[in-house]
Formats: structure tokens, C-alpha cells, sequence
């Protein structure tokens, strides 16, 4: 999910360079839900991972 905000973010950036203001902002503001959505996916799975003392997965 982090890496969909990232893309969205450089399109956004790169839209913006181009002077395409309506499709950076549209960009950016989807960027910045998906950020907010990875943070707290994140932080409910670093509570239930402290709270059961069990590891969800990882490398």
C-alpha cells in the first residue's frame, strides 16, 4: 500500500511539472488517503503484535 502512495505521489509530482494542477491535486490527494491508511493499518498491527506478543509474519 505504501508503494501505491509513493507512485502517486511521483505522478502527482510529475503531473504537476507538466502544469497539469487538476490531475497533481487529484494525485496528491489520493496519495495522501493511502498514506493515511498504511499508518494505521500499521499501527493496528504493531498494537495486536505487542498485545499477543505473537509476530504477524515478516522476513
Amino acid at each position: 500500500m505504501l508503494r501505491w502512495a509513493l507512485t502517486f505521489l511521483v505522478f502527482a509530482l510529475i503531473a504537476a511539472l507538466f502544469g497539469f494542477t487538476n490531475i497533481a491535486g487529484n494525485a496528491m490527494y489520493i496519495a495522501r488517503i493511502l498514506f493515511f491508511i498504511f499508518i494505521v493499518v500499521f499501527l493496528v498491527s504493531l498494537v495486536f503484535s505487542l498485545v499477543t506478543g505473537k509476530r504477524t509474519g515478516g522476513l
